[in-house]
């Protein structure tokens, strides 16, 4: 599995996942119960995970839907 975007914000998140639901790519949130753990919302940054083979299809549709300044880098 691959990380695209890591982030504290949950509408960027929301975003992604809508775009991503619409090209038909399956994805993963990672980290969504650790900030109930330890008890804050802010020390640990959600991830929006694909399977490799969905990797760069994902990258596309995310930075066509203006979130390349929130993907991972390579």
């Amino acid at each position: 599995m691959i990380c695209l975007i890591r982030t504290m914000n949950p509408v960027t998140l929301n975003f992604a996942e809508a775009v991503l639901k619409d090209a038909d790519i399956p994805c993963f949130l990672f980290d969504m119960n650790s900030s109930v753990m330890d008890g804050s919302t802010i020390l640990v940054r959600r991830r929006l995970m694909v399977i490799d083979e969905d990797a760069n299809d994902a990258r596309e549709a995310l930075t066509a839907a203006g979130l390349g300044e929130e993907l991972e880098a390579l």
